[in-house]
């Protein structure tokens, strides 16, 4: 459809850390993004949605996933993770590394293979909008031996992210910060993979003594995924660099707490990003994203606006990406929820507040409707909406 106007909105998130809520009470999306806020009632559209005074916010995006081909993952022999990561409200997912490919040797890898991979993903995976969600695929585990060439091939297929996870730092400074400097030339940004090992056991420990001259555009779950580094080096990392920062959900509760209040006490909110860290071996969890934000509200201190911008706009901003912030001009990547029967909230802000998952009945990916009327991963929120379209074929239908 060409023009959706959104009407009756109770609250509504920007997804931008500086100016997290507005008083918008209804917007207008043309040709796939947002055109008005509060337009003329009289505006004609070619659909109506009435959100039933429950909140609008940006579509979530996911800092932090390990996609192999399409919607299939070998870690859990699953299929249609994707799909489901929508129904939980996230519509932007990054990869952090394409490492699950059945066979790949982790003791073995060699530059043009690891770039290789990286390519076909994204040609493959990162080409096609599964189940309506923008997937950003292709980001290449770094290994020594690397040369320009290959960072030209990445820039090439589009990557825009590349991770250091099996790479020996300590041994390799000055390649790393060449590697660093041939990437960001080219427009990809750096990640790193921080805290203990990872999963497979062959990961390099990462702590502040790294950190600090390494200085990545993305230090990677710094509360664990899943070993955090020690609490003095989390606080150094905190106190005395710059770069964005990520908490995931398979990482330590106590060390996220940690590091999320004391970025609130200092100020710094703003170098704070989430991501799954999913599928792996924790899991496979569509509403990982919306627990993220309700475990940061209501363990450590953020407000439900903050929470929500930290898990859409400041994610975004992060990785270079055009989404995550409602405002005009903006991709209209939209969540449509409400409390849930039972909750202890009234509205989204207070079941957040509470920790308590909102219920989600519309998610909207540039200007489509992906999820229409009830998520088949949260339980359906208190509210009744109201779809309407000018097309007599397509009817109209009531969703509650």
């Amino acid at each position: 459809m060409a023009t959706l106007h959104i009407k009756n909105i109770g609250e509504f998130f920007t997804g931008d850390l500086a100016r997290p809520q507005l008083p918008v009470k209804s917007l207008l999306i043309a040709d796939k993004r947002i055109a008005a806020f509060d337009p003329p009632a009289d505006t004609k559209a070619d659909a109506v949605l009435d959100a039933g005074n429950s909140a609008v916010m940006p579509g979530l995006v996911d800092g932090h996933v390990h996609p192999v081909f399409g919607e299939w993952t070998p870690t859990q022999d699953t299929i249609g993770w994707i799909g489901n990561y929508v129904h939980g409200g996230t519509t932007t997912m990054i990869s952090a590394s394409e490492l699950h490919v059945p066979g790949l040797d982790y003791g073995n890898l060699t530059p043009d293979l690891v770039t290789s991979l990286a390519v076909v993903t994204a040609s493959t995976t990162g080409r096609v909008r599964w189940s309506g969600a923008k997937v950003h695929a292709g980001t290449v585990i770094l290994v020594p031996g690397m040369n320009e060439s290959h960072f030209d091939r990445l820039r090439d297929a589009g990557a825009i992210l590349a991770k250091y996870l099996f790479f020996p730092l300590a041994q390799n400074k000055d390649e790393a910060l060449r590697y660093n400097a041939w990437a960001r030339e080219r427009g990809i940004r750096m990640k790193v993979h921080t805290g203990g090992v990872s999963r497979s056991g062959l990961s390099q420990v990462c702590g502040y003594d790294i950190l600090s001259w390494l200085q990545p555009d993305i230090a990677a779950h710094i509360s664990g995924g899943p070993i955090p580094m020690s609490d003095d080096d989390l606080d150094k990392v905190i106190d005395r660099t710059d770069f964005a920062l990520e908490i995931c959900s398979s990482g330590n509760y106590g060390s996220t707490q940690r590091a999320v209040r004391r970025l609130k006490d200092r100020g710094t909110l703003s170098r704070l990003t989430l991501g799954t860290d999913t599928p792996g071996g924790t899991g496979v969890i569509p509403r990982g994203m919306l627990r993220q934000l309700c475990f940061i509200c209501s363990i450590c201190d953020v407000t439900p606006a903050e929470a929500i911008a930290i898990a859409t706009g400041n994610t975004a901003r992060a990785h270079g990406l055009d989404v995550g912030i409602l405002a005009v001009g903006k991709p209209a990547d939209i969540v449509i929820c409400g409390p849930v029967e039972g909750s202890a909230g009234t509205s989204v802000a207070d079941a957040i507040a509470h920790g308590d998952l909102p219920g989600i009945a519309y998610v909207l990916i540039d200007g489509e409707i992906i999820v229409s009327g009830r998520s088949r991963q949260t339980p359906p929120p208190q509210r009744k909406y109201f779809f309407s379209c000018c097309d007599a074929h397509a009817g109209a239908f009531q969703a509650s």
